[in-house]
């Protein structure tokens, strides 16, 4: 039987196979509402027969946001905008959705990606003042953040503690906190971005302090019949940086706190990263923190095929894979992985007759 389409526990969360659709930012808000798009995003992905959803990175305050067009979960018109997605997928699909709180720190007020992504300047209708650990620009032509004193701590782990509760009110079946690619809760964790002279800056337990706060805080706020992990970037690719090491560390520390899982990407923080890419490139990394933790592990990175995936399970690298870019260009990825590795995973209904001769115990569904 195929390892890859096995149940997996995501700490309280049972999962019918372990593909996970990675968070994937749409830059297509409106004023951090999720929109039509959204709906149809979202709800493509959900009729994928993937294991599990998380929703792309959900801005927690406005200038958390990425991009002035990033989801945010931080009123109450957010939270009802949502929450019209989410009753279109429970209506069709019994995939989980989990969701993905985030702040983007220094690295945001950027425009679009398709529009260069580069810095808006806070006096711009689009853009605003940036906050970070230190007052250090991701790129030294951008305008340096203001560094979070501890007025401004408080206030932005008490905004991911309200966009937990908002989550529970939308029935959200996971939540995973965004520590990795260079944003707010990664930058004070890397020794490149973290300056600060006080207990939060310096030694390794001083840079890990704010996001442990900020992960109890919403592992308290949420229920706890439902699991709360972390997506972590497991090195910097800098000399200096943040590394794998260091994240074994802050792994253990979550796990005392009660995190479920490690998502395991990396990169990200500074734009001097020397990296190298290949298939699986990242899963050495996923391999090394399960080893040394036994935490549940998701591996990340340019695992396309379904060969791949099967063997990173199997060969006990991780506890699932996550696909981002993978299921964006093949929205049916699962069901061909499932009919290559003689599975079985959900389609709806209305395409069971799309279901090929060959594979006739590909799909199973519910009415």
């Amino acid at each position: 039987m195929s390892h890859l389409f096995q149940p997996l526990r995501l700490g309280t969360l049972d999962l019918s196979n372990r593909i996970i659709i990675a968070p994937m930012c749409q830059y297509s808000s409106e004023g951090g509402n999720a929109a039509d798009w959204h709906m149809m995003h979202l709800g493509n992905l959900a009729l994928s027969g993937a294991g599990l959803l998380i929703t792309e990175a959900t801005a927690v305050t406005p200038e958390g946001r990425i991009s002035y067009k990033d989801l945010g979960l931080y009123n109450d018109n957010n939270e009802a905008a949502l929450a019209r997605v989410l009753l279109a997928i429970r209506e069709h699909s019994p995939m989980p959705v989990a969701i993905q709180l985030a702040h983007a720190g220094r690295k945001a007020s950027v425009d679009l990606p398709w529009k260069g992504g580069k810095q808006i300047a806070p006096d711009h209708a689009d853009g605003w003042k940036t906050e970070a650990p230190s007052a250090i620009p991701y790129l030294d032509e951008y305008d340096a953040p203001v560094a979070l004193d501890k007025a401004g701590l408080a206030r932005i782990r008490d905004a991911f503690a309200t966009a937990a509760e908002r989550s529970a009110r939308l029935g959200i079946d996971g939540i995973e906190l965004h520590g990795a690619h260079g944003y707010l809760l990664h930058e004070f964790l890397s020794p490149l971005s973290n300056k600060r002279e006080d207990e939060y800056g310096g030694s390794l337990e001083n840079r890990m302090r704010f996001p442990l706060e900020v992960f109890e805080a919403v592992r308290s706020a949420f229920p706890a019949d439902r699991p709360v992990w972390i997506r972590v970037s497991a090195t910097d690719w800098v000399e200096g940086g943040w590394d794998a090491d260091m994240t074994v560390t802050f792994a253990k520390a979550l796990e005392k706190l009660g995190c479920a899982a490690i998502h395991v990407s990396s990169g990200g923080l500074s734009p001097l990263q020397q990296m190298m890419l290949s298939p699986g490139y990242q899963v050495n990394l996923a391999r090394k923190i399960k080893a040394e933790t036994g935490m549940t592990t998701i591996a990340v990175g340019l695992i396309n095929e379904a060969e791949h995936a099967e063997a990173i399970v199997a060969n006990g690298d991780a506890d699932a894979i996550g696909l981002a870019r993978a299921i964006l260009y093949n929205p049916r990825w699962p069901w061909h992985a499932a009919a290559k590795l003689g599975a079985q995973t959900f389609a709806p209904p209305q395409y069971l007759r799309c279901q090929p001769r060959a594979y006739p115990k590909l799909f199973a569904h519910t009415d």
